[in-house]
């Protein structure tokens, strides 16, 4: 099981941004929907690695926040609200979170898990990944976001789309190093469930 622990930057400097958060994640596929635990701080279970990647991400770019990511068991049944669930993945989640807000880390996230080595793995990836996405361009991320839209539509939409030659997204995506993020996304996936410790290291 994956918790995230989600805790708005500066935020005794600026508005509490948790409702619009939480608008932002309310189609996220979760075990226990994001909702906000304590002061400007929100908590979400879930069961697909895949979407704690994508929610990580989402959550980076939007900026302003700090993303921890725990890995682990978790009591079960867990109650209706994750503020009252206990387990390995909520102290996990913890600790991440608080790792997150180091400012020796290139972006405000980090993973902890259930099994160190894998944790560790995965949270490597994912500040990479992390990375690359901060360091995208406007123009990159138009072209990224009509791709992700067009699906199997292919580069020929997202160029009808963004009012450009078929060269241009190609390069655009190039710069935005797209291909590479998505090839190491499912990798991310792979090194979190080691880290939850559900499948075999």
């Amino acid at each position: 099981m994956f918790v995230m622990t989600i805790d708005q930057r500066g935020s005794r400097r600026g508005t509490d941004r948790v409702p619009e958060l939480l608008a932002a994640l309310a189609d996220v596929p979760t075990v226990r929907g994001f909702e906000r635990t304590v002061g400007d701080e929100v908590q979400g279970v879930l069961d697909d690695p895949g979407v704690v990647v994508d929610v990580a991400l989402r959550v980076l770019r939007d900026g302003g926040w700090t993303v921890g990511v725990g890995a682990g068991p978790v009591v079960e049944p867990l109650p209706a609200s994750p503020r009252a669930g206990a387990g390995d993945a909520f102290v996990l989640a913890r600790d991440a979170v608080e790792s997150a807000k180091s400012r020796q880390r290139p972006v405000p996230v980090a993973v902890r898990g259930a099994v160190p080595e894998a944790a560790e793995d995965a949270d490597a990836v994912l500040v990479l990944l992390g990375s690359v996405a901060a360091r995208r361009t406007p123009a990159g991320w138009d072209a990224v976001d009509a791709l992700r839209a067009a699906g199997e539509a292919g580069q020929d939409a997202v160029a009808q789309a963004l009012g450009v030659t078929q060269q241009a997204v190609s390069k655009r995506l190039r710069t935005a190093m797209w291909a590479e993020e998505a090839a190491a996304r499912p990798a991310v996936a792979h090194l979190l469930t080691r880290a939850a410790g559900d499948a075999k290291v």
